[in-house]
């Protein structure tokens, strides 16, 4: 563990150092980012975790989306990389894919099919849940300063209102106590309890928004085919002014010569678990690529199904006496659909803004937590206006209509998509916003606006441009 800083330690009244902890809720992918992020600010971080985790990429019960598609953007793995140097690189030897953006995409949009340009803009990593998961808890747990509480509850914080100072906790023997804490982070994610331990505090709530699709997701593992290193990423997006329930599918290449399929499918559209089905939802959409694909791999699982993929935010930035020392992100402060792959990218910013921060003004800095909260809801803006300023169009949302900003909004980015199709301009700029590494504002650059008005530059795709050599691996026989 580095040496302790100005900012790790502080003499009581008797001139004693005094050792900082900072306590993290929830071990998953953003409560390991916080972890890593604090390690420096104090002197022992401690992730508190209800699950017992593994020590190797294996499922977790509290993490049942895991078994779908995950994309980690460049935005996000850029800002782990902040975190954590060495992070990528770690996730390649484990066998995770980088996947050059638009060069390793296969990618019909609500506008069309998007073109390979030999160029690349951006990247994705492209691996399983669990192996994601686990390169990051066996880094940060590796570097020191941080260990984990397993099979224990938080069941709420201490302190008041004005500052927090610790969690309440119960173990798995039913024994409960407190952890006193100089900082707390909570990263316990969809299921966040938040509001109610705020509300015990006597903080007043924050507002919330929830946007419901009835989203549904399926996913099937398959045996990649031989030789299919470099496979692209093969989606069939769906056109949310279309007027239909959204129905989508995804191919994903991730470790061990597998891919994950996954559909999805918004209220009356949904999915089923049924293996015998899976192949026949994927022909059924706006083009059946992926259904033809499938048609010939060996599956290795059985279907996955998962229901709670609605979009939530949590507007703590808004309550204005937010307590001292405490801070709220990843899913528990904004949790979107995942089909628009933002969830992980965000939670990996966010932990780089509380790094920044707290390593610059010390854990105990007059307001600092507000002041982080502020500036991780500039990171959650970007993604969650992205998702629901489309998601609001799709037939039996819940949770809001589209009003005029909104409509405004889905034309300006329909055209840019439109334009993308065509444009290799737009599509650096377009994937500047969705990998998040430039604010959604930057779309309104003067620059931006004169490309979306000429329009794209080559006419559209009539079909998903796969290579001869795709095509000759997806439609070799079985078990060539």
């Amino acid at each position: 563990m580095p040496e302790p800083t100005t900012s790790q330690v502080r003499p009581d009244a008797h001139g004693r150092t005094v050792r900082r902890r900072a306590v993290v809720i929830g071990g998953g992918l953003a409560g390991m980012l916080a972890a890593g992020a604090l390690r420096g600010a104090v002197d022992e971080v401690l992730v508190v975790e209800n699950d017992h985790l593994p020590d190797r990429p294996l499922p977790r019960r509290g993490l049942p989306q895991a078994r779908h598609a995950h994309m980690l953007w460049s935005g996000g793995a850029r800002a782990a990389e902040a975190l954590l140097p060495g992070i990528t690189d770690r996730w390649l030897a484990a066998g995770a894919n980088r996947i050059p953006v638009p060069t390793g995409m296969v990618a019909l949009s609500g506008q069309g099919w998007f073109r390979r340009w030999d160029r690349e803009t951006h990247f994705v990593i492209g691996c399983s849940r669990d192996l994601l998961d686990s390169v990051v808890r066996d880094l940060v747990l590796a570097g020191g300063g941080v260990a984990v509480l397993q099979g224990t509850r938080v069941e709420g914080l201490s302190g008041s209102a004005s500052r927090v100072t610790g969690v309440r906790v119960r173990g798995a023997d039913g024994r409960r106590r407190t952890l006193d804490a100089d900082f707390v982070v909570e990263a316990s994610g969809r299921g966040s309890r938040a509001p109610r331990y705020l509300a015990d505090l006597g903080v007043r709530p924050a507002p919330e928004r929830a946007l419901d699709l009835g989203l549904v997701y399926a996913t099937r593992v398959f045996r990649a085919p031989a030789g299919s290193a470099g496979f692209p990423i093969v989606s069939v997006h769906a056109d949310p002014r279309g007027g239909r329930p959204g129905q989508s599918a995804s191919i994903l290449p991730v470790e061990d010569g597998r891919w994950i399929v996954t559909q999805t499918g918004t209220r009356e559209g949904e999915p089923t678990g049924d293996a015998e089905d899976f192949e026949a939802f994927a022909r059924r959409l706006r083009h059946p690529v992926v259904g033809e694909i499938i048609s010939r791999l060996e599956p290795l699982t059985g279907v996955t199904v998962s229901r709670s993929t609605h979009n939530t935010r949590r507007y703590f930035e808004r309550v204005r006496a937010w307590p001292e020392r405490f801070v709220v992100l990843g899913d528990a402060l904004a949790a979107f659909n995942p089909v628009y792959g933002h969830g992980m990218s965000v939670a990996a910013q966010s932990a780089a803004v509380l790094r920044e921060k707290a390593r610059a003004r010390g854990v105990d800095a007059p307001h600092l937590a507000r002041q982080v909260q502020r500036a991780m809801a500039k990171r959650v803006d970007a993604a969650w206006d992205l998702a629901t300023g489309q998601d609001i169009f799709y037939p039996g949302v819940r949770g809001g209509s589209p009003n005029r900003r909104d409509r405004i909004l889905a034309c300006y980015v329909n055209r840019l998509v439109t334009t993308s199709c065509g444009s290799f301009a737009m599509v650096k700029d377009l994937t500047d916003v969705t990998s998040l590494q430039t604010p959604l504002a930057a779309l309104a650059r003067p620059r931006v606006l004169l490309g979306a008005v000429r329009g794209p530059r080559r006419p559209p795709l009539t079909g998903p441009p796969l290579t001869a050599r795709e095509l000759a691996l997806v439609h070799a026989p079985t078990g060539t």
